[in-house]
């Protein structure tokens, strides 16, 4: 690779760490751009080394959001170990299914989550007066770490977005919080999809690293723009990002 792709996925890098951090879909704009770059790159090979940056990014969105965020660890590790282990088993299955069906499935949801949050715009922006019950919340946080999991381990763009969207609504929790308990969730099925791609060969190291560091910078930054500005924000770039995902899905699919 020249300077000028280098340049283009570090950018790429940082710009998804800072859609991540906020709202999730980062990998929305550095799987395509790799393809672009390396087009002969194999699918496991690009999603495991964009693995290496987004479990990076989320890392540490996860300890900037734990210094302002209540996070319920007891709850949320034990989750993430579920989510790691899905995802691992999603990453494994990569290579048996035709990831064409994916595409229109998620484009779908998130037409439906965009017009959801539209047409509620309470949803996220406070905390629910009447919190679930506990056996409520194992469930949620459960289901969603095991199916989202496996999601993020077969594709992976829009985990983040799917998760926020999730706790908001299922469980009554504002955006801030939500992405706070998204983060937890996503850096265990990151890491999982990178463990299980790593043992099989399907990272580049020097390059994946690279694209980390820029990622980790564009987590830092997203991360104290969501705490800075509230959950208010937050809906509002998730709106953008849902949207842009479909244009981006759509164009992929049917361009």
């Amino acid at each position: 690779m020249g300077v000028g792709d280098w340049a283009v996925l570090l950018s790429a890098a940082t710009a998804a760490g800072w859609v991540d951090a906020v709202v999730g879909g980062g990998g929305l704009i550095v799987l395509p751009m790799l393809f672009v770059v390396l087009p002969g790159l194999a699918p496991q090979t690009a999603l495991g080394t964009n693995k290496i940056a987004a479990f990076s990014g989320t890392s540490v969105a996860v300890i900037t959001f734990a210094r302002k965020v209540p996070i319920r660890w007891k709850l949320l590790l034990p989750g993430a170990v579920l989510a790691a282990i899905a995802a691992a088993c999603g990453s494994a299955a990569v290579g048996l299914i035709d990831r064409k069906y994916f595409v229109p499935i998620v484009m779908v949801v998130l037409v439906g989550v965009a017009i959801f949050v539209t047409l509620r715009p309470a949803i996220g922006l406070t905390m629910a007066t009447h919190p679930p019950t506990r056996r409520k919340t194992l469930l949620v946080v459960g289901l969603a770490a095991g199916l989202i999991g496996l999601y993020d381990g077969i594709l992976g763009p829009g985990t983040g977005t799917f998760l926020i969207i999730t706790f908001a609504t299922l469980l009554g929790t504002e955006f801030v919080r939500a992405a706070a308990m998204a983060k937890v969730i996503n850096c265990g099925s990151n890491l999982g999809s990178l463990i299980f791609l790593a043992s099989t060969g399907h990272v580049l190291w020097g390059l994946g690293l690279s694209m980390a560091v820029a990622n980790v910078a564009g987590s830092v930054v997203g991360s104290r723009m969501a705490l800075a500005r509230g959950a208010g924000f937050v809906r509002v770039v998730l709106l953008v990002v849902v949207v842009a995902m479909v244009i981006r899905l759509g164009w992929q699919q049917f361009g």
